[in-house]
């Protein structure tokens, strides 16, 4: 065994520099197709001397074909007090792989990676920036990067994104024994992918891998790309010695080294928070007076210095300063609530509009975000700390439905977040509007949103600027021509997790007329349009991220001087993916009323059922310009 991996890693070493003739007509045509980049070599070597460093380097070469894959150029290393670049160099090749420049260390940029939300980061960027004057071109890149932080290691993925192929790609990771070295593979099936291991060493290779083009409705590129991700028992973060064999272990290990400590506050504090909790016995209606003295006293910044950037500020810091990252604000969040005496936890999750889970199967330093999970009987309320506008316990779809690692003094716990029904998710509109020979459109409208509908339409009770709202709304109703809005008035209800948006809107020229005859589409408030794409070969799954449900009934008066030829059929769908349905009621020869809903079930569907649904969206698109007919009487 020790032979053959011998052999493997002469193979990797010298693969970069073997292949020295790049010339885009030597590559075959099957990678072309659909590409905008094809990494024609790549070979990365990780080295993991011990649980306290590792050294990764990186060999390639990226053939661009044209503007859009720019973005897809892998060359730059980040670097910290904990990450050390020791090289990074790049040669640029024309289209029949003559060199046309060399560009050393001192000619990449180097830049902060601090957002608009960082305050304090000693992370940096080494980045080429290279603008080309021809296409297509290829990029040789070398670089050597040294880190402590063996809390995180690198992933294989051979392909980073759409329209890439790949021609040749390797990786090797050697590492030490006794460090309880671990790896996952996902998403293999269908790929041209190789596997060598030893004792301490696994080797990738992956080959003639085609572009993906994305697809509407899709699975996020993580979850239908190949990729390894590797990790450490023994590991090192910032400094601090860890062990992650269970959940149980990892989650003992972050209280005892990364939040132990974190959580004074001053003694002016503490009486401050027990008079305004005051005789209030119920720990949950404590808690709701906490996190609303949060949100009044505090905002969210980044933070990412040092070990700042997994260990959150001291709670009396945040409390003098009266900001913090979504670390410091739940850690502050805790602390306030031991003063009143109820517990509760910070929580590593992922947050995101695409959900994704703590991985429970491998032990490790994952997730992005941290909120703070308030025990509430057998369940948990959960606390979006870095919002200064959430409802209390609101879980969003930035937040629901994935599994996230609680921190209890006991060890850490995998537990699933709520799951938004589509019953939390609710749109109800009402109203009526009246139709004038000219065709014009007088309309009075209300608007309810519920749960994830409120959390995404709530901007608009902030919006203090009539013009704004104007454009705001032309664009929902975007249908309607010339459209006037006048007495708007918007209320938002967090105690109920409810918004009303009330108005008067007038439209010309929304009636069609050809001579005696007005034509109109019946439903004026609420029509979808979102018909997916049509795919002859569908690569992948079917992906609705949100339930949801829309309620409408709507009173429309008629022109007096006109009767109904025709008014379109009551209409029901029933499917696995949502529902739809549609109904008119006649009161009287000048008043109907027009009632709709419309419903949509969360989930991930087979490919085979992509059609299926895009049928079902068109039928609920068709359907919703259904017109009606009127006749002028004799």
């Amino acid at each position: 065994m020790k032979q053959k991996i011998i052999f493997i890693f002469i193979c990797f070493t010298t693969f970069a520099i073997a292949q020295t003739n790049y010339s885009v007509s030597l590559i075959p045509q099957n990678l072309t197709e659909k590409a905008n980049t094809i990494v024609r070599s790549e070979s990365v070597l990780i080295i993991i001397d011990s649980p306290k460093s590792y050294t990764k380097i990186t060999k390639s070469a990226t053939t661009v074909l044209n503007e859009a894959g720019l973005k897809n150029i892998e060359a730059s290393e980040y670097y910290s007090n904990s990450e050390k670049v020791k090289n990074i160099e790049a040669t640029i090749l024309d289209a029949s792989g003559k060199e046309l420049k060399k560009i050393k260390q001192k000619e990449f940029r180097d830049q902060s990676i601090a957002d608009g939300f960082s305050i304090l980061t000693d992370n940096r960027i080494l980045y080429l920036d290279y603008k080309p004057t021809q296409y297509p071109f290829t990029i040789l890149y070398q670089s050597e990067v040294e880190s402590t932080n063996t809390a995180f290691l690198p992933k294989w993925m051979p392909l980073n994104d759409y329209y890439e192929s790949v021609q040749n790609s390797e990786f090797k990771i050697q590492y030490a024994l006794d460090i309880g070295f671990k790896y996952k593979e996902l998403n293999f099936e269908g790929f041209v992918i190789e596997k060598n291991s030893s004792q301490n060493a696994i080797f990738y290779k992956a080959t003639n891998l085609i572009s993906m083009q994305p697809e509407e409705y899709a699975p996020s590129f993580q979850e239908i790309a190949p990729n390894v991700k590797f990790g450490l028992e023994k590991f090192q973060l910032e400094g601090i010695e860890g062990n992650a064999k269970t959940w149980e272990e990892f989650g003992t290990w972050y209280a005892e080294k990364i939040l132990n400590g974190t959580t004074q506050i001053s003694e002016e504090t503490k009486i401050k928070i027990k008079a305004l909790v005051g005789n209030e016995t119920n720990p949950i209606q404590k808690a709701k007076i906490i996190y609303n003295y949060l949100q009044e006293h505090s905002r969210y910044v980044s933070i990412q210095l040092g070990i700042g950037g997994w260990r959150p500020m001291l709670a009396d810091d945040v409390d003098r300063l009266g900001y913090g990252d979504c670390k410091a604000l739940s850690n502050y969040a805790k602390a306030l609530l031991e003063v009143v005496g109820v517990p509760s936890y910070c929580t590593i999750i992922y947050g995101g509009r695409d959900e994704r889970d703590i991985d429970k199967d491998f032990v490790s330093m994952q997730g992005n975000h941290m909120i703070l999970a308030v025990p509430n009987g057998n369940d948990y309320i959960w606390l979006e700390c870095t919002s200064q506008t959430d409802p209390f316990g609101f879980n969003g779809n930035f937040t629901d439905n994935r599994n996230a690692l609680i921190i209890k003094p006991d060890g850490g716990v995998i537990i699933k977040t709520k799951e938004n029904q589509a019953k939390d998710s609710h749109q109800i509109i009402s109203g009526n509007y009246s139709i004038a020979e000219s065709g014009q459109i007088v309309g009075n409208v209300e608007l309810k949103y519920g749960g994830i509908q409120y959390a995404e339409n709530v901007f608009t009770s902030r919006i203090s600027d009539k013009s704004e709202l104007d454009k705001h709304f032309k664009e929902k109703f975007s249908w309607l021509n010339d459209l006037k809005i006048e007495n708007i008035n918007i209320n938002a209800d967090k105690s109920k997790i409810l918004l009303f948006e009330k108005m008067k809107l007038t439209s010309s020229n929304y009636v069609s007329k050809a001579g005696n005859t007005l034509y109109f589409i019946v439903n004026l408030f609420n029509r979808y349009q979102k018909i997916p794409k049509k795919y002859r070969n569908r690569k992948f799954s079917l992906e609705i991220h949100e339930s949801f449900i829309d309620t409408d009934e709507i009173e429309i008066n008629l022109p007096k001087e006109y009767k109904t030829e025709f008014i379109p059929t009551n209409y029901k769908i029933e499917s696995k993916f949502g529902s739809y349905s549609t109904s008119i009621e006649i009161k009287n020869e000048s008043t109907i009323v027009y009632k709709r809903m419309l419903s949509f079930n969360k989930g991930i569907y087979s490919k085979e059922d992509y059609e299926l649904f895009r049928v079902f969206s068109e039928n609920i698109s068709k359907n919703d310009n259904a017109k009606m007919i009127l006749t002028q009487k004799n």
